[in-house]
């Protein structure tokens, strides 16, 4: 099978994760693909491979003779879907020879236009595969999973020498927790790479310094016709509040290396408010700097409207892995080796979020991030080409030829 066939079947399979979970997996429904990967591994001759009970796919391919000696490498996937919007009865649309114009997408109304992504034009010609416009179509990481499993296949049939080569696939990417019951020792790998970026030639090693920020608004409330100087409206001092922020670094105005502030949720009413913000800066002194911003504001709140009004709680989240790459910086130069190879032009992308490698990187497992092929994550936008996936597979044999060269 082409990566693409198995993809088509993988984002049939709801898997979208859930950050109000208290649960491991955030979602039970993680483990119906889990299964499924486990099952087709041993198909392919992968007799190892299991799943955990927290819904961790491990599996690994034993070195060809003579090749033992070689360092371990690993793949990673994850199999969850971003809850930021539909991931339920996916129907992916297949178009061969794309013409490189706008896309619409089914009967939704939605249409990806070549005005908003330009990208769009270089992939005339290619096999696209997109939404119907209600649902994201969740080649994010699917696509990665597909890709993985496609190369092992391969791999296993070939006559081609490679040292150890390990497998991982894992749940809750999308809410920031799949390296958190990640067992790096039982993984067995000494180096890996997340396949779960974007566009094919990229590499990615540079990600966001994360943290989450949720602000709490203690209010009074009175009757408004008896309210003066006694009222304190919490949803409008939320809006005070968020008014004390960077109005310019926002992500709709940022780009690159660019950080920035964003409201991801807001409720309130007179009496109470909650606001939840993510902070990202690739910079570690930009990023303290920004929880200080934040701080700031926190301070001149209850200044101004008594302690106790505006309570902040920030938590880091993870770290921009390039301190952890640097010192191995080979896995970059193979990922770049193999891409042109197979005739891509590499580039360095710094990633404007962040992946399960970001945190494993820290735990132990140099990790950088190679793309998928795909574009538009997270929503009904989101497309990918079977082409691309193809160039990923080929890209994931160059690396594991490169380790077995060493």
């Amino acid at each position: 099978m082409r990566a693409y066939e198995r993809l088509l079947k993988y984002v049939k399979i709801h898997t979208t994760s859930d950050d109000g979970s208290t649960t491991v997996p955030s979602t039970k429904r993680q483990f119906d693909l889990a299964k499924i990967l486990v099952e087709e591994l041993h198909e392919i001759g992968v007799e190892n491979a299991e799943v955990d009970d927290k819904c961790y796919v491990y599996a690994s391919i034993p070195a060809t003779a003579g090749y033992e000696n070689k360092k371990t490498i690993g793949f990673i996937a994850h199999m969850d879907t971003a809850p930021d919007f539909n991931g339920e009865n996916v129907n992916p649309v297949v178009v061969e020879n794309y013409d490189g114009e706008d896309v619409v997408l089914g009967t939704s109304g939605r249409v990806i236009k070549v005005a908003d992504f330009p990208h769009l034009k270089t992939l005339k010609g290619r096999t696209l595969i997109h939404t119907d416009g209600t649902t994201l179509l969740g080649a994010d990481d699917k696509s990665g999973i597909a890709e993985i499993m496609t190369f092992a296949e391969e791999i296993i049939n070939s006559n081609e020498p490679h040292g150890k080569i390990c497998i991982g696939f894992t749940p809750d990417e999308e809410i920031g927790a799949g390296p958190d019951n990640f067992d790096v020792a039982r993984f067995g790998a000494d180096f890996a790479y997340t396949i779960d970026g974007g566009e094919e030639s990229a590499v990615e090693y540079e990600n966001f310094n994360a943290a989450a920020a949720d602000v709490k608004f203690n209010g009074v409330n009175i009757h408004p016709g008896d309210a003066k100087n006694i009222m304190v409206n919490a949803a409008l001092v939320a809006m005070e509040f968020n008014s004390l922020l960077p109005p310019t670094q926002t992500p709709s105005q940022t780009e690159g290396y660019e950080g920035f502030f964003h409201l991801l949720n807001m409720k309130g009413e007179v009496a109470s408010a909650e606001l939840s913000y993510i902070i990202r800066d690739h910079d570690a002194d930009k990023f303290a700097e920004k929880k200080k911003v934040m701080e700031h504001a926190a301070n001149i709140i209850n200044q101004k409207y008594g302690d106790g009004t505006c309570e902040l709680t920030i938590k880091d989240q993870y770290q921009n892995m390039l301190e952890m790459i640097k010192p191995h910086m080979f896995l970059i130069d193979y990922a770049f080796d193999a891409l042109k190879e197979v005739g891509e032009n590499p580039k360095a992308v710094a990633i404007r979020g962040g992946t399960d490698g970001a945190r494993l990187s820290f735990m132990g497992l140099p990790c950088p991030n190679l793309g998928t092929g795909g574009y538009n994550f997270h929503g009904p936008m989101e497309h990918i080409t079977a082409e691309g996936m193809d160039t990923v597979v080929r890209v994931i044999h160059g690396i594991v030829k490169k380790f077995a060269e060493e």
